[in-house]
């Protein structure tokens, strides 16, 4: 369907574990994951970008530019975005949730409850594609490779006629999104640790 799309590398089952490591090292320095996950183990730490990686390989996509996994991007059509108990069990997202334990995942959802709110209505009654995460290998980052996954991405909403939604919570991340046609359309601070995060969308 996409050319940019067929260059990538579909990320297989024997691959999710892997890329959850992939994510959590491309994070390690992030300011909003450590005030999230400052008390997580670093077997909680993956468990948390494992999650959505099982979700999206169920509901909608999970690419690397190649086999050997320099960075890792997923997303999903926005009428599954929201990620119920049952498509949570069904993709097995539910038990990579359960190793991040109740106490982190309480905070996590109060931290980024607004965003979700915020997501469903701005996008309401249009058809999106909503990238859940995106990241590189700390030792890989600045040589395109997330420019190279963002392209993929960017063909497939032109050519389905799908808007692209995303948050980011640095600004220099926000740069460069806008350089691919994204837009600010909303900024707010977190509660409960108090970062910045913005809101972007691209189409629609």
């Amino acid at each position: 369907m996409s050319g940019k799309l067929d260059a990538l590398y579909r990320l297989q089952k024997k691959d999710l574990s892997q890329a959850a490591a992939v994510l959590s090292d491309a994070f390690q320095d992030d300011p909003l994951w450590n005030a999230v996950l400052e008390e997580a183990t670093p077997t909680q730490r993956v468990s948390v970008f494992e999650t959505p990686i099982r979700y999206c390989a169920k509901y909608g996509q999970v690419y690397a530019p190649s086999e050997n996994l320099e960075g890792v991007a997923a997303w999903t059509p926005g009428e599954l975005a929201n990620m119920t108990l049952w498509r949570m069990l069904r993709s097995g997202a539910l038990w990579a949730g359960m190793k991040i334990g109740i106490d982190i995942s309480k905070k996590m959802g109060s931290i980024f409850r607004p965003i979700e709110i915020d997501r469903q209505a701005i996008m309401k009654d249009t058809p999106y594609f909503y990238l859940m995460v995106i990241g590189v290998a700390p030792a890989l980052q600045g040589r395109g490779f997330a420019g190279k996954l963002l392209r993929a991405l960017i063909e497939q909403g032109e050519q389905t006629g799908r808007a692209l939604y995303l948050e980011t919570e640095t600004e220099s991340n926000v740069h460069m999104y806008e350089h691919l046609g994204f837009t600010v359309v909303k900024q707010i601070v977190l509660p409960v640790v108090n970062l910045p995060m913005w809101e972007m969308v691209r189409g629609g």
